[in-house]
């Protein structure tokens, strides 16, 4: 017990009996550890004060993580704030969508806050008022530690006055004696009874304080034996109650998150959807795409990884095949295009001489030359031989700068005739082999055939 100062209401002689207290119960309990007098144990009491405090450090440190989850939540709010502001400052006002963005911005920032309101109205206010409980339980635990000292202060100083009467009694008879014969003969009388007095005062004190500290610890230890185990029992629903409340609204609050960013993703798609088909260019020979050229495939023999150049593919030239076989050719005025008779070089039954296919084509037309000075493919499949293994036809879709010396030279547009690999094992996976299909109908020599990666061309 703590010393009371003086000041209003309090005397001298207060203190003086709370110093008398404290003073006796020190000297009980070196008695009590020297094994000179007993101490009362009350071992259920004992086990009860253990799982007070094993609760009691359980609740604190709930309490205290609890605190760190609502701060961690605020803590989101502020990040979100900053995050969404960026996102609205950063989208244009021509993006699709901008009007829901801008209604978009507040809704996870009030859901936020909404959420970290509900955890502290159903999960910590209810947190606090059950941690509440404990200071005064254990307020009154030390109370009645203190009070148990008292009563076996009182019980060992009751034994000792019955225990020690006889003695006394000769103590204080031995001088009263010498004192009686001193004495007057009328006085001896009232000494002896005033001796016997006092005796029966000593003994009377000492049961009065032994009834009074009993009264006083047992009032307090009834009523902790009572709350001790009901406070105990308490702690399965109070911690049940306590994560059901977080996990049902953490829930919640991801569900109603979860419907904002779905429509927040849903715009930014439309934007990306928007943003694509406005820049890619789609026509019947399949542009370059605003990306630029797929990567080239990994080749085990293949020391580097060629450069690229990549430009725009070659517009179709001039001309071009109708699925009759006549040539479609474009007006004067570049608006509709219309049939004219086939200007190829053709060749006899018996595959020797060539004629003309077009008597009044100019020389270029007939060996189809674009205008700048590319050769074009003029002939038809049926009137080509084939190189020998050939498999297919593709298309360039992009510009391929041939890196070694076995591989093929590809600009946009080119058409090459595909042949099979004279060995398989030395085909890389992703790469062809062919020849040109201009050079193929030039020469007819597949000497300048060479490997090139699939993913630059489309199959015809």
């Amino acid at each position: 017990m703590a010393e009371l100062p003086m000041g209003k209401g309090v005397s001298a002689g207060k203190i003086a009996s709370n110093v008398q207290k404290k003073i006796t119960r020190a000297q009980e309990k070196v008695l009590q550890k020297l094994g000179k007098a007993d101490e009362t144990k009350d071992l259920a009491f004992e086990e009860g004060v253990i799982n007070f405090n094993k609760q009691l450090v359980e609740g604190s440190k709930l309490q205290k993580d609890l605190r760190a989850y609502l701060t961690a939540v605020k803590t989101m709010h502020e990040s979100s704030k900053h995050l969404y502001e960026c996102l609205d400052d950063m989208y244009e006002t021509d993006w699709y969508g901008r009007k829901e963005i801008v209604f978009h911005h507040p809704d996870p920032l009030y859901l936020l806050l909404y959420f970290h309101q509900k955890l502290v109205d159903h999960a910590l206010i209810s947190m606090d008022t059950y941690l509440g409980q404990f200071p005064d339980i254990k307020a009154r635990i030390a109370k009645r530690d203190r009070k148990l000292v008292d009563y076996d202060s009182a019980r060992h100083n009751y034994a000792a006055v019955n225990k020690g009467k006889k003695k006394e009694g000769i103590k204080i008879t031995k001088p009263a004696s010498l004192l009686e014969r001193a004495a007057p003969g009328w006085a001896q009388g009232i000494l002896s009874a005033h001796n016997v007095a006092q005796t029966s005062l000593s003994r009377s004190q000492a049961e009065e304080e032994l009834e009074r500290a009993q009264k006083v610890f047992e009032e307090i230890n009834i009523d902790l034996q009572e709350e001790l185990p009901s406070l105990w029992n308490s702690r399965v629903g109070f911690y049940v109650n306590t994560f059901q409340s977080v996990a049902g609204l953490e829930e919640k609050f991801h569900r109603e998150m979860g419907k904002i960013n779905q429509n927040l993703n849903d715009t930014l798609e439309k934007l990306e959807n928007q943003d694509m088909s406005s820049d890619r260019t789609q026509d019947a020979n399949h542009t370059l795409s605003p990306g630029g050229p797929p990567a080239i495939p990994k080749s085990p023999s293949k020391a580097a990884a060629p450069d690229i150049s990549v430009t725009s593919p070659t517009q179709p030239g001039h001309s071009g095949w109708g699925d009759d076989g006549t040539q479609a050719t474009w007006d004067d005025d570049g608006s509709q295009p219309v049939c004219a008779p086939a200007a190829y070089t053709t060749w006899d039954d018996d595959g020797s001489q060539p004629v003309q296919g077009n008597d009044n084509d100019s020389t270029q037309q007939a060996q189809g030359w674009d205008d700048d000075g590319a050769q074009a493919t003029t002939e038809s499949t049926e009137s080509v031989e084939m190189p020998e293994s050939f498999l297919f036809k593709v298309k360039a879709m992009h510009d391929y700068n041939a890196n070694d010396s076995d591989e093929l030279e590809l600009k946009a547009g080119d058409v090459v005739l595909v042949v099979s690999y004279e060995n398989q094992d030395e085909q890389d996976e992703g790469w062809l082999v062919g020849v040109k299909e201009s050079d193929w109908i030039q020469h007819k020599d597949q000497g300048k055939k060479g490997v090139f990666p699939e993913n630059f061309t489309q199959r015809m």
